[in-house]
């Protein structure tokens, strides 16, 4: 290959621009000579921050200040004369930053993934096709084609552009779109006025255009000023900042407990280097230092457990919001419906129907009905062919079917093309596009012009209510067409009107207003868009679990009510809404009206922002579903932005939280589901550690009030609290679904971090462990038991207790006994591994003077288990009592 020659690419035409690339303008690069230059030129793509080393990984869990104390006490035992106290204080800090640098590598590791699947993807034509690739794959010399909402790829110069507009503003700073055109500039011209480029990272927002790529990776604008084009650092969630909130309270009331502990043990005439390390350590133990890896852990593995189920997460507070999402306003074509257009009616301007058979896009079928075959037939079939931005792609060894490239409307008209002797292949090379107006979505219409010999042929495809307006009404029954469009929508088909002009260029800059009474009509297309199947279960769920699904489409209200009544969202006595019913209601009004509006039809973007706004108003938690580019700023306001991930833009991807891979209303209730999935193992998590750290404290408390000795050493709280509670705090965050997570009304978005019932459980554990624990520890020293093995044999009861209690976090109305525990690997892993260390430390003679154990007679092990299980018997006679309490509520109802 020879070199590229490197021009001033906006100074130059755009025919030069082409040659001294090397490059084909219609046909693109062949995918061999396209591998040649990302050889030589390197993936499109800027360096990535460095990742930390492991071992800054590893030191920055030092960095804390319970660690800072634990290393003061280790300091302190060596000055005292207790070194093996210090070894096992150091031991244990070593053992707590190891779990904390391999969690943390892990939920690096989820991230990086998650990166990978929301890759920018760009369509290329190679080889005289179109295809879609990721943008990393980009190299000199490939042809662009570019669209409304896109992000651009690469740097790139224009060779068509059709009422093409970009967003520069994260290169030149200009907030306002920059029109496009393919026009030479001067060689001096600043970043901001080279009209005729188009550069890696910005956005397009309205038209259409073709370009051919000049440079990439660091050779491009973004690249020289080495700047990302990623997001920055994801701010702290709201529960984070609730847990960190708590976390500081909790080191106040540590630092009082300390001093309590150590003023009483003074008093008791304890030494003062004992109780000096046993409050040290019952004061780490107040602390929950295993939550904050929890936190991490619970989100890392809940993006991905959501990206296996088709929903990508962008922003982190999106998992803890989605279990507080109380109304879904979601679009319907291909969320709630298939996609997968067929038209099956025409209405001629005589009235006359025509019916289309076959379903899908392939083209095998045909018209029937009178005078099928005659010109105004054809004449319509030429229009919808014409004035189209779609291609259908055949089926090829991998594709069984046949597949829209484009939008699936549009698709769909090129199929009833086919079926109708039509072909657009041919039809679009005698009548090339010469000029068109893009489909605008508030006007909800398009046009384009096409040239032959001289003659123009403009043609209007859009919504039957705006196109009519604008056709010879003297040729027309308006009242008639308006009525069969509506019967036709009533019968869910998606209703679209084709009309056209001769002889009279199309003013791209003028709009529609100008042609206003002068198109001739051609007739009324009816499109068949069945709903998914999985769609009516879906929200059979969301209902039962709180959540409302209103529509949002840009359909004939007609249309979207006949969908929503079948699909069950729209209700007895509900109601649809159209634009212009909307734009009439006063604020109080739609507030008013909220609860029986189903659907709400015909809606222009600006208004999906009021909508969403309308709903927030009311303490409704919103997630709103988006695909084009003026739908960023309802997805940006929505608790819960939702983009399509096949028909959405990339401006609609940015703006969102979350990216639904298969467009499918499904999923988003799928992603809910696992939202309130990763809250609730994360509320599990925190009554562990808190029912696990308080009753430490009151046993310790109790002791030393009652004039006892100190039931355990400071060595062996340290282990309870690193060591035993360290091997399942992070694996209960792995637990799986429940099976009732739909059957709970949404989270309140404040909700406390402790609920009311959350702390009746905590209050009821910490009591039973401790009249347990205390109440063995006292049996045991009055029975002249040696001081040694009372204490062994009460650190070991604690621990139990902690595993008993852990089965017990897993649900808070299913029994540990029932619910199948080895379904938790990581879980049962923990507990296995808990197990085995803490026999090491009872019956290991070097273990045993490291942490003051001695071992514990094999009869009085199964007595420990069996006092240690009280804490499950307890909880497992008040989850029997919640069910019943669940049974009666339920059979009421």
């Amino acid at each position: 290959m020879q070199a590229l020659t490197p021009l001033i690419w906006h100074a130059v035409e755009s025919d030069k621009t082409v040659t001294a690339l090397q490059t084909d303008a219609q046909a693109g690069l062949s995918g061999s000579e396209a591998s040649e230059r990302l050889k030589q030129h390197g993936l499109n793509e800027l360096p990535e921050d460095k990742h930390k080393p492991l071992w800054r990984v590893f030191a920055a869990q030092f960095a804390s200040p319970l660690i800072y104390i634990l290393f003061v006490a280790a300091v302190i035992s060596f000055a005292m004369g207790h070194a093996s106290d210090a070894v096992v204080i150091l031991i244990v800090v070593l053992i707590n930053a190891l779990i904390g640098a391999v969690q943390e590598g892990r939920a690096e590791h989820s991230m990086t993934a998650l990166r990978k699947l929301s890759a920018l993807k760009v369509r290329v034509i190679r080889d005289g096709k179109e295809s879609i690739i990721e943008a990393r794959e980009l190299v000199p010399g490939d042809i662009l084609l570019l669209g409304a909402g896109d992000q651009v790829g690469a740097d790139a110069r224009l060779l068509e552009a059709a009422a093409l507009e970009a967003t520069e503003a994260e290169l030149t700073g200009e907030s306002l779109p920059v029109v496009k055109s393919t026009e030479v500039v001067t060689e001096d011209a600043g970043l901001g006025d080279r009209r005729n480029m188009i550069y890696s990272g910005t956005h397009l927002t309205a038209g259409r255009g073709r370009a051919v790529v000049v440079a990439t990776g660091l050779q491009t604008e973004v690249g020289k000023i080495a700047r990302m084009t990623t997001s920055a650092e994801q701010p702290k969630t709201p529960l984070e900042l609730r847990l960190k909130q708590f976390g500081n309270w909790l080191v106040i009331a540590s630092i009082v407990l300390f001093v309590l502990i150590v003023g009483f043990g003074l008093l008791r005439g304890i030494p003062f280097v004992t109780i000096f390390m046993v409050a040290i350590s019952q004061m780490v133990s107040m602390v929950p230092e295993g939550l904050p890896v929890a936190m991490t852990i619970a989100l890392a593995v809940g993006m991905q457990r959501m990206a296996r189920r088709g929903a990508i997460v962008r922003r982190l507070a999106a998992v803890e919001t989605l279990g507080s999402t109380s109304i879904i306003c979601s679009d319907k074509t291909g969320t709630l419906t298939k996609n997968e257009m067929t038209v099956t009616k025409l209405i001629l301007p005589d009235g006359r129907q025509i019916e289309a058979t076959g379903a899908g896009y392939s083209p095998e079928g045909k018209l029937t009905g009178d005078g099928h075959d005659d010109d105004a037939v054809k004449v319509l079939l030429e229009a919808i062919s014409l004035c189209n931005d779609a291609n259908l792609v055949p089926p090829d060894g991998e594709e069984t079917r046949w597949r829209p490239l484009g939008d699936p409307t549009e698709a769909a008209l090129l199929t009833l093309a086919h079926k109708g002797g039509v072909k657009p292949e041919t039809l679009s090379l005698d009548w090339p596009r010469g000029a068109e107006i893009p489909f605008d979505s508030a006007e909800k219409m398009m046009a384009t012009q096409h040239d032959n010999d001289g003659k123009y042929r403009v043609l209007f495809k859009g919504a039957p209510e705006k196109l009519l307006e604008l056709c010879d009404q003297t040729t027309l029954d308006l009242a008639k067409l308006q009525q069969t469009s509506e019967e036709l929508a009533a019968q869910a088909l998606r209703v679209l009107a084709v009309a056209e002009i001769y002889d009279v260029p199309l003013d791209e800059k003028a709009g529609f207003e100008p042609w206003r009474g002068r198109l001739r009509f051609l007739g009324l297309l009816g499109q068949m868009d069945p709903p998914r199947e999985e769609v009516k279960a879906a929200v059979v769920e969301c209902l039962a679990a709180g959540i409302r699904p209103v529509m949002v489409t840009g359909d004939h209200k007609a249309t979207g009510l006949a969908i929503a009544t079948e699909l069950g969202i729209a209700r007895l006595g509900d109601i649809a809404v159209d634009s212009a019913e909307l734009e009439a209601m006063s604020e109080d009004e739609l507030r008013g009206s909220l609860d029986r509006i189903s659907v709400f039809a015909r809606v222009h973007p600006a208004q999906k922002l009021r909508i969403v706004k309308a709903f927030q108003s009311q303490k409704q938690v919103v997630a709103m579903t988006g695909d084009g580019v003026n739908d960023a700023p309802a997805l940006a306001a929505a608790d819960v932005g939702v983009a399509m991930g096949i028909t959405g833009t990339e401006v609609a991807k940015g703006a969102a939280k979350i990216i639904i891979t298969d467009d499918n209303f499904a999923t988003i209730v799928k992603a809910i589901e696992e939202g309130r999935l990763v809250y609730q193992n994360l509320k599990k998590v925190v009554l562990f550690l808190f029912a696990t750290s308080i009753d430490e404290v009151v046993i310790l408390l109790l002791a030393l009030l009652c004039g006892y000795p100190l039931p355990l050493a400071a060595v062996q709280i340290l282990w309870i609290n690193i060591v035993t509670e360290g091997a399942v705090t992070v694996n209960l965050i792995m637990e799986g679904l429940e099976g009732d997570e739909m059957r709970r009304q949404p989270t309140p978005m404040n909700e406390q971090l402790i609920t009311g019932p959350m702390l009746q459980r905590l209050l009821l554990m910490v009591i039973t462990a401790v009249v347990a624990v205390f109440g063995f520890f006292m049996w045991r020293q009055a029975s002249g038991v040696p001081f040694a093995l009372v204490q062994t044999e009460t650190f070991t009861l604690i621990a139990v207790t902690q595993w008993f209690n852990v089965l017990n976090c897993r649900s808070a109305t299913q029994s540990a006994i029932s619910l199948d525990v080895l379904r938790n690997r990581w879980l049962v892993g923990g507990l296995i591994l808990g197990n085995a260390l803490h026999l090491l430390v009872i019956y290991n003679a070097s273990m045993n003077h490291i942490f003051h154990t001695v071992p514990i007679p094999l009869a009085d092990v199964f007595l420990l288990g069996l006092i240690g299980s009280s804490v499950l018997w307890i909880e497992e006679i008040r989850k029997w009592r919640a069910r019943r309490r669940l049974d009666q509520g339920a059979g009421a109802a």
